[in-house]
């Protein structure tokens, strides 16, 4: 007789068949077998808030086939996905099966790779009864606050509305947003660009009115148009020298492998993609892939998570390919540490979102994706691949110009080693205006081209997307 492993869906299914081999029937449950009733509230209020779960209408004969399965096995292994969802899917599976709660039967798969199913297979363990109550905590709060307060909306608002444990919290940060928004008065500022050019120079080069002698920085504020004139009546005919110039050196670092939120907010900004449309392609790349040359292969780690770890194999593995790729020079060679700003909340039940396998090139296996899958891999293997790259370096340069009693300023860099940017492009900064500058001296003497006046008005909050709510 065979071992009988169960898994969600049909693809994870006949991906794990393949490494597995003889010796096991893998059997997919199509997601859960059991929930509350569709008709009724199905949690008792006054015992506990105890649920009535009831096998899934239209699952009988699947859940039929499973008992056969499993009578007739050499044991049962429940392979659901490793997340508090998955682990309650496991705990319906063996309520329904009749297996001991107590039996070591759960197993569990950061990556559906041949390394993946056999580091899970040599763990198996028992179902975690907390990961199991926290999914039913979640189930039933959803339940009660859907049943409870959507009759008070159809009666007080609108007949169709619902209301939920989730979308409740987020209609009221859209509404304290849009409070925001139309309270918000806008003010008048006005900013003056002088446009300069050097001598024994063609280039010219845009200059920032900053401050005035015995004013900071921050005290200086050009409200209106009227102040804005009297300015550059005193201005118009000032000679303009370059008071210092502050040359450095800046480093950029890359962005950490994707997480859960991280992924869906990038996937929205460069893809388009909706979080439940990037969620569907990160599901199809973790439970299988036909790959030509591979067979069915898990293409992504576990797309549920909310830590930064790597494993050490997989941070050997990017060196690897990086140095090869692209040289010595491009790979970062100290233990390069992400820290998250809500690092106490932090799970850390499984890896940060990275390729299976590094040398699998989002070009290698196009050919084998859907549009989707493929710019979705592209993405999350491009960023993994230059967190482990070396930082850009900035050669940077401030140029302090003044002009009679007031002091304008140009900043300028220029890259002196792309690092990371070769391969993962990063939005430019923007906490300050760079200007592409001239080679300048302290002693270069400098010519008003233009003086650029102009009038802006400080911006309300922006209303959410759905990658920033």
């Amino acid at each position: 007789m065979s071992k009988l492993v169960i898994v969600e869906s049909p693809a994870k299914a006949k991906t794990i068949k393949k490494y597995l081999g003889k010796g096991y029937e893998v059997m997919a449950s199509m997601g859960h077998i059991r929930d509350l009733p569709q008709n009724s509230l199905g949690v008792n209020v006054d015992k506990e808030f105890r649920p009535q779960y009831l096998n899934i209408s239209g699952k009988e004969k699947l859940i039929k086939e499973l008992q056969a399965a499993a009578k007739g096995s050499d044991g049962v292994l429940l392979a659901t996905d490793p997340d508090r969802e998955g682990e309650a899917i496991s705990w319906h599976l063996a309520h329904i099966l009749k297996l001991p709660i107590d039996e070591k039967n759960r197993v569990t798969f950061g990556e559906i790779t041949q390394k993946g199913i056999e580091a899970g297979m040599s763990a198996p363990r028992t179902i975690d009864l907390d990961l199991v109550n926290s999914q039913q905590a979640r189930r039933v709060l959803d339940r009660i606050v859907g049943y409870k307060l959507s009759p008070f909306l159809w009666r007080k608002v609108r007949r169709g509305l619902s209301a939920g444990r989730v979308q409740s919290v987020a209609v009221r940060l859209i509404v304290d947003r849009e409070r925001e928004i139309e309270a918000f008065v806008p003010e008048e500022f006005w900013t003056i660009d002088a446009v300069l050019k050097a001598s024994g120079s063609q280039k010219t080069f845009t200059a920032r009115l900053r401050t005035k002698e015995g004013i900071s920085p921050e005290d200086f504020k050009i409200k209106n148009e009227s102040e804005a004139s009297a300015i550059l009546r005193e201005i118009e005919n000032e000679k303009y020298v370059i008071s210092d110039i502050k040359r450095g050196t800046r480093k950029r670092a890359p962005e950490p492998p994707f997480i859960t939120s991280t992924l869906q907010q990038e996937a929205s900004k460069r893809l388009n993609f909706t979080a439940r449309r990037t969620m569907r392609a990160a599901q199809e790349l973790y439970e299988g892939i036909d790959v030509e040359g591979y067979g069915s292969i898990g293409l992504i780690t576990y797309m549920r998570t909310d830590s930064l770890r790597v494993a050490d194999d997989a941070v050997a593995a990017a060196n690897n390919y990086i140095v090869g790729e692209y040289g010595e020079k491009y790979v970062c060679r100290y233990a390069r540490t992400y820290k998250r700003k809500n690092a106490s909340t932090v799970q850390d039940a499984h890896e940060a979102i990275r390729p299976t396998v590094t040398e699998l090139t989002p070009e290698q296996v196009k050919k084998s994706l859907s549009t989707d899958q493929y710019k979705l891999y592209k993405l999350i293997w491009e960023r993994f691949i230059a967190s482990r790259m070396s930082d850009q370096v900035l050669s940077t340069m401030v140029v302090g110009i003044n002009a009679g009693d007031y002091r304008f300023r140009a900043n300028g860099h220029s890259v002196e080693f792309d690092g990371f940017t070769k391969l993962y492009e990063v939005a430019e900064e923007k906490s300050e205006s760079y200007t592409d500058l001239p080679a300048l001296t302290e002693t270069s003497e400098l010519s008003k081209k233009e003086l650029k006046p102009a009038q802006r008005f400080t911006q309300p909050p922006m209303r959410f997307t759905e990658a920033t709510l």
